[in-house]
């Protein structure tokens, strides 16, 4: 797996030649939303591709936050990994059971604590099991404790006050995730204590548009086609946000394989901007 970011995306055909690779690391990063009340580490227990570990983003996430997965300090993030056996040097996988829809996100959190040699797995578990791959149940094998150096890189991460400055200043484009009827406030928050709507001036890409049928991200020209017809300049800078900052996550790698690494997320997103007592301003209608 060359370290580059045409590298952040790897096949499955590839990952089962390369799965009893001593470095290498796979994790299910899958997590539902809790309308859907599914619990992606039963499922994990029951299913998952042989050796993988669960990376729990609810866990892996700062305490301290009332909003939702809000991403862990550097000490905590490096203190799981250390115990979960990932250390300095080794190849991590990251895959969900939906295909692309939560494992991006574990992706972006590594690369924010500086760790690049770490990559999605295209179509996910939904794709391993429609080959008919090996797959594996129980708890995982227990790894050794690995030393892991965090190298936090603000630059991939936006938070509410910059978010609020981008507003004003009208200085980079926001792109949202979400649903379309979500982002035009035709449907309700489900999360309580939520306006509904986007953020004023944010365009409007559902990540759903950017996944084929079997859980791949489509081709570049096809990437390319989506972010244009958005109404997005891909030379102009750019911030991805979403309902709670797991699937803005699914835009930023489809933009890194246009060349765009330089990306961020805004971490609260909706979850945080569309709070009835902030007093943020809300927008409502179809993207511009």
């Amino acid at each position: 797996m060359p370290n580059s970011f045409k590298s952040w995306i790897v096949e499955t055909s590839w990952l089962a030649d390369h799965l009893d690779a001593p470095d290498l690391v796979v994790l299910d990063a899958s997590s539902h939303l809790p309308t859907t009340k599914r619990n992606a580490k039963a499922e994990f227990a029951v299913e998952h591709i042989p050796g993988a570990m669960f990376f729990d983003i609810d866990d892996i996430s700062d305490e301290t936050s009332n909003l939702p997965h809000m991403l862990p300090s550097t000490v905590k993030f490096a203190s799981r990994m250390k115990k979960m056996g990932i250390g300095d040097g080794m190849r991590v996988i990251v895959y969900d059971s939906s295909g692309l829809g939560q494992s991006p996100r574990a992706w972006w959190m590594f690369r924010i604590m500086g760790y690049t040699d770490v990559a999605v797995l295209n179509g996910g578990l939904k794709k391993w099991k429609a080959e008919g791959r090996e797959i594996e149940s129980g708890p995982p094998l227990r790894r050794s404790e690995r030393h892991f150096t965090p190298r936090f890189d603000a630059g991939l991460v936006r938070d509410v006050e910059d978010m609020k400055a981008h507003v004003a200043k009208k200085d980079i484009q926001i792109l949202d995730a979400r649903a379309a009827s979500r982002y035009s406030g035709e449907e309700k928050e489900f999360r309580a204590g939520l306006r509904s709507g986007h953020i004023p001036g944010s365009y409007n890409l559902p990540y759903v548009k950017l996944i084929t049928p079997d859980g791949t991200l489509r081709p570049e020209p096809e990437l390319r086609a989506a972010f244009e017809q958005a109404g997005i300049d891909l030379q102009a800078p750019i911030v991805t946000t979403c309902g709670s900052g797991v699937t803005a996550a699914v835009l930023a790698l489809a933009l890194s394989q246009l060349g765009r690494v330089d990306v961020p997320v805004y971490d609260g997103s909706w979850s945080e901007w569309g709070r009835e007592d902030n007093g943020l301003p809300v927008a409502t209608g179809p993207s511009p």
